[in-house]
């Protein structure tokens, strides 16, 4: 499905290639027969904002969204598990479900990071995909809610995704719930967990090391996987391809 490869690509760190990338992304778009119109126009809009915008204004917008704080984050585990140890082996889960469908991925890209995941569901049969996404449409929900009340762009993402997961949400609720929520993404809210996080502890082999704090491994995660592609044989196609938006 190559509609949830374009969303991948717009959810991905931006670069110039993402923004020279615009008209064949436009054209999976305008091509898609499951995403209703008014979620594509929503898509396009998107599309338009993320390439027509100043290269270093989108990406520090990008990084105010996504690095700070875990309220937004695109790693999805993180808001299922937190740092847990359940958080681990879930990773080692997703991992070999990858591979046991042929994706073998690069060992600095963490298997729950949402492009990544995107990309992998755009390989598989339609019916894996809605079940997917239909297992993490409680995340999309709140992700989406609270992109929306931050006004990003990135919101639309969400929005698109949870209409292809078949699942109805209640926003009005996600509104109340993500409203009373404190943002973990101010200077005081990142101040306190650095403060917190920033101990000495013995791990399991009885060996001592140091935690740098939630924004510096937020920052190394995003860091790690800002670059992930299946495939680049998307805009090579769609380039290809003679459209317009009529």
């Amino acid at each position: 499905m190559e509609l949830l490869k374009v969303m991948a690509r717009i959810l991905e760190y931006p670069t110039e290639d993402l923004q020279a990338a615009r008209d064949a992304l436009v054209a999976v778009v305008l091509e898609d027969s499951r995403l209703p119109r008014q979620n594509k126009d929503q898509l396009l809009t998107a599309i338009d904002r993320v390439c027509d915008t100043d290269l270093l204004d989108l990406q520090e917008a990008y990084v105010a969204t996504f690095d700070k704080g875990r309220a937004t984050s695109l790693l999805l585990f993180e808001h299922v598990h937190g740092e847990s140890r359940d958080r681990g082996q879930a990773m080692v889960d997703l991992m070999e479900q990858y591979s046991a469908n042929g994706l073998e991925i690069d060992a600095k890209e963490l298997p729950d990071y949402l492009p990544l995941f995107l990309e992998y569901l755009s390989t598989r049969p339609w019916e894996e995909i809605r079940n997917w996404l239909e297992d993490i449409h409680h995340i999309l929900g709140l992700l989406g809610e609270r992109l929306y009340q931050r006004e990003s762009v990135y919101h639309v993402i969400m929005d698109a995704l949870l209409v292809l997961s078949g699942r109805k949400t209640d926003r009005q609720e996600l509104a109340r719930i993500v409203a009373s929520e404190e943002r973990d993404d101010t200077p005081e809210a990142l101040d306190k967990v650095w403060e917190e996080e920033m101990v000495k502890f013995v791990d399991d082999q009885g060996s001592s090391c140091n935690t740098g704090g939630v924004v510096g491994q937020r920052r190394r995660e995003l860091e790690q996987t800002q670059t992930i592609h299946l495939s680049d044989q998307l805009v090579t196609d769609a380039s290809h391809r003679q459209t317009g938006r009529a």
